[in-house]
């Protein structure tokens, strides 16, 4: 039986805390404050929850984004009232773009004192507007509200799970007291024994017990991936961005054998590692081979199945989009409409391993041997070859080469963290294939380069491995709170920062021509100006100066098993950098024509 709770307020956190982690909820982040009180202890009090306490709000949102995802678990959001939920805001967009559960409950005055000129208080009704998957003010608490605090909860922690899955906010007023001090009459002796979960009998279970099914293709959605795959020999399996199970490269791969069609996978779908790999129709440099204009036309698809988000690849979309395929099928979890180039004709609302499974077996026996497919998988095959030669035969450290250096030296089933801009540009066009499975996460949802290190940060907290980030100097001076919470959160993290003296991406946009006459350096690249030592070391990281590709490679073998927070600076030529991209692409282009010829 629950001990007899002091106040309203702590009988109503403490129903709603206790309901969540009964509901499965594992991780909470708090961020501290007077309003959240009354949450904060219900949380600290709790068991089966864990905790973590972060000083800046916007750190804390992106943390419980990373560990979420890492975790696939919702993981909830405390915090006091006034501009500390605003700051929970990039994460929270981020979280519904990217289907990412999170709890969000923001303590609030009282509606007395709203609109009223009291301190610390703003307007935080559907403060994430159309951003969350459900919005809920509850009323401030009673002792005769504690049934409906546990059903909240429970609606709130199934809507956060989806489908889709995504971000639900919860607004709590409390008026004081919010410490735990008794007040009389506040609740009466037998308010334990009347506690909703006995009164009804459902005290062994959640207080609302919510089912939810895989949804399987239905035979007209069956019948129609069929139809495709036998009128359209020329087509292609494209995984975008996923963050699928491991099982899911086996499925996607048979059913990729089983079409005839290459299987296009991005560097974001975790696909092009892992025992699959050895003998899945695997094309990992699809945004190098379309850039070549005679390829692009000779092997544009008339058919494409898709999984998964938008690519990442721009010349991967231009590639499709300027020679749109007769048949584009979406299979999605959640129907979702990932769609940016409009290419959709069929959406389909089903699970992607189901739907692979079933369509493999229905086009059973496999066709490796169709010229269309040979024709890709010699390109591959051509391609790869180019970069390995190109690449390992230049020593200077740039981008190309570091992507493929870190990719290769992390263990089976390591989780590498990519931060937007061009790391992960880099990542989708210069990740080979291999044998060895790779985790890879970015926050693709709105993709912004905010929250780069917390969400790594969160990443390690979830426990699945160790975690690398691979980052830009500018994202990580966007994101110091996370680098400076490292220490105090006792996680421990690889850094390695890709310090091409600002936002170099922007080297390889129109913009980059005009130079001085629109003040290239000064409103685009904006480098950072930041000593990385001393504020690495500041943090408490173990810092290490990075200059060529065999110290890259030693360092990254010896903290294979460090502890702590480790950063590695790695210095690029931006110039050079473009020069290169640009000369591996013509190189790749160079050796698709030498196979046609």
């Amino acid at each position: 039986m629950a001990p007899q709770p002091p106040n309203r307020n702590m009988a109503f956190a403490g129903a709603l805390i206790a309901e969540l982690v009964r509901a499965g909820l594992r991780d909470v982040g708090i961020s501290p404050g007077s309003r959240s009180a009354p949450l904060a202890i219900a949380a600290a009090q709790q068991g089966g929850l864990r905790r973590s306490v972060h000083i800046d709000e916007r750190s804390a949102a992106f943390h419980a984004l990373g560990l979420a995802r890492a975790s696939r678990r919702p993981v909830a959001l405390i915090c006091t009232s006034g501009t500390a939920a605003a700051n929970f805001y990039p994460a929270v967009i981020e979280a519904h773009y990217a289907r990412v559960p999170l709890l969000v409950l923001s303590a609030d005055r009282p509606p007395e004192l709203r609109d009223w000129g009291a301190g610390q208080t703003i307007d935080q009704t559907r403060l994430y507007g159309s951003h969350v998957r459900w919005f809920a003010e509850a009323p401030t608490p009673e002792t005769s509200l504690l049934r409906y605090a546990r059903a909240l909860a429970g609606r709130a922690f199934a809507v956060a799970q989806g489908p889709p899955a995504g971000p639900v906010h919860l607004n709590l007023p409390f008026r004081e007291p919010l410490d735990p001090r008794v007040v009389p009459g506040d609740c009466s002796e037998d308010l334990a024994q009347r506690d909703p979960l006995g009164a009804v009998g459902r005290a062994a279970k959640t207080y609302v017990e919510v089912s939810r099914a895989t949804r399987s293709p239905d035979a007209r959605d069956l019948e129609a991936l069929r139809d495709c795959v036998h009128e359209h020999p020329r087509g292609v399996v494209l995984c975008g961005p996923m963050d699928a199970e491991a099982e899911f490269g086996e499925s996607i791969s048979a059913l990729a054998r089983a079409a005839g069609w290459p299987l296009l996978a991005d560097g974001l779908s975790s696909l092009r590692g892992g025992p699959h790999a050895k003998d899945a129709p695997l094309v990992s440099t699809a945004d190098l081979l379309v850039r070549d204009e005679v390829f692009a036309a000779e092997h544009a698809p008339s058919c494409v199945i898709h999984f998964g988000d938008a690519p990442t690849s721009k010349a991967l979309r231009g590639w499709l989009d300027a020679q749109p395929p007769a048949e584009f099928l979406r299979v999605d979890p959640d129907g979702s409409w990932h769609d940016p180039t409009h290419l959709a004709s069929r959406v389909i609302s089903a699970d992607p391993a189901l739907v692979c499974r079933s369509l493999a077996a229905a086009l059973s026996p496999a066709r490796m041997d169709s010229a269309w497919l040979r024709a890709f998988l010699s390109a591959e095959a051509r391609a790869a070859a180019a970069l390995s030669r190109r690449i390992e035969a230049d020593s200077e450290l740039l981008e190309p080469q570091l992507v493929r250096d870190v990719a290769a030296v992390l263990p089976e089933d390591a989780l590498l963290y990519v931060s937007n801009s061009m790391p992960v540009r880099d990542l989708d066009a210069f990740l080979p294939t291999s044998p060895r499975r790779l985790r890879v996460l970015s926050n693709r949802g709105a993709a912004g380069i905010d929250g780069m290190i917390s969400s790594a940060l969160g990443a390690a907290a979830a426990g699945v491995g160790p975690v690398t980030l691979l980052v830009g100097d500018v994202a990580l001076a966007h994101d110091l709170s996370g680098l400076f919470a490292a220490r105090r959160l006792g996680l421990s993290l690889r850094v390695v920062v890709i310090d091409n003296g600002g936002g170099g991406i922007f080297s390889f946009l129109p913009i980059a021509e005009y130079g001085e006459r629109v003040a290239f350096d000064e409103l685009f690249l904006t480098p950072p100006a930041l000593d990385l030592e001393a504020t690495a070391r500041a943090a408490g990281a173990h810092y290490t100066r990075v200059e060529t590709r065999a110290q890259l490679r030693g360092c990254l073998e010896e903290s294979a098993d460090a502890t702590g927070l480790e950063v590695l600076h790695v210095p690029v030529n931006r110039e050079r950098n473009v020069e290169t991209f640009r000369a591996l692409v013509a190189e790749v282009g160079s050796a698709w024509r030498e196979d046609e010829g």
